[in-house]
């Protein structure tokens, strides 16, 4: 076998070994934009016999609705949508900021965009719904890391250990939100082991250069082993809050 295929073994069976560990429900939700994040997590927890059911909110034509629809044509896995009134937004966004209580723009557009996948994990009888957080954490996601680069793998680290801490506080809001449906918001790839892990893996295998805007090759490529839609693997990142027109609404309110 082949080295980067033995590194790819090795990330498929810790995401498998945390999942198991983290959903018990075998009936869940994933939260869906059609992002190679979202497309794996769908992938293997499909491929280890999960009852899933994809998930995928935002406004009327938004991307993330679009594309999610794309991708799903391949994968034919069952696929809800739930579009956002854009009359009822603001009251909501507003309810939202004041049970959170932070003017953290990300936490407040996060917590909406999962307000709503929550709403429509209830209205289909879920009360598990799963997310890949955590990979843009661990695997060089964001264009920080890009900036990062020519400070050197330190510079790196500082900026996943910050991006890392962030994320974990961040989805404790987004359960306090997710709670006023019964549904549990769960991200195994935010299990203190796999973060363990994550951090041994060479950062050559998550971003080349500061000129890298596609990062995360590792997860690309184990994506494509498992034949994650091509259209998914090669995809550029597009954040939740903007894929969704959120952070463009939200904007508006304030």
């Amino acid at each position: 076998m082949r080295e980067m295929d033995k590194i790819n073994e090795i990330l498929l069976e810790k995401i498998k070994n945390s999942i198991s560990e983290t959903v018990v429900e075998k009936k869940i939700g994933i939260a869906f934009s059609g992002g190679v994040d979202s497309t794996l997590i769908s992938k293997i927890c499909s491929d280890m016999n999960y009852d899933i059911t994809l998930l995928t909110i935002g406004f009327p034509e938004s991307h993330d609705i679009l594309f999610a629809k794309e991708v799903n044509e391949y994968l034919k896995y069952p696929h809800h949508i739930l579009e956002i009134n854009s009359d009822t937004f603001p009251s909501i966004s507003l309810k939202i900021n004041q049970t959170i209580k932070t003017d953290n723009l990300s936490w407040n557009e996060n917590c909406i965009a999962f307000y709503y996948v929550s709403k429509l994990a209830k209205s289909k009888g879920l009360d598990t719904v799963i997310t890949a957080n955590g990979i843009d954490e661990l695997f060089c996601g964001y264009n920080a890391y890009r900036e990062a680069y020519s400070g050197g793998e330190s510079q790196i680290t500082d900026v996943m250990l910050a991006k890392l801490d962030n994320e974990l506080k961040m989805m404790k809001a987004v359960n306090l939100v997710a709670s006023e449906f019964g549904v549990k918001i769960l991200q195994p790839l935010l299990s203190p082991k796999f973060i363990e892990y994550a951090k041994t893996v060479p950062i050559s295998e998550k971003i080349h250069d500061s000129e890298d805007l596609f990062r995360k090759h590792i997860i690309r490529k184990l994506a494509t082993e498992i034949n994650v839609p091509e259209i998914s693997c090669t995809k550029r990142k597009k954040a939740l809050q903007y894929g969704s027109k959120i952070h463009k609404a939200l904007l508006k309110t304030r």
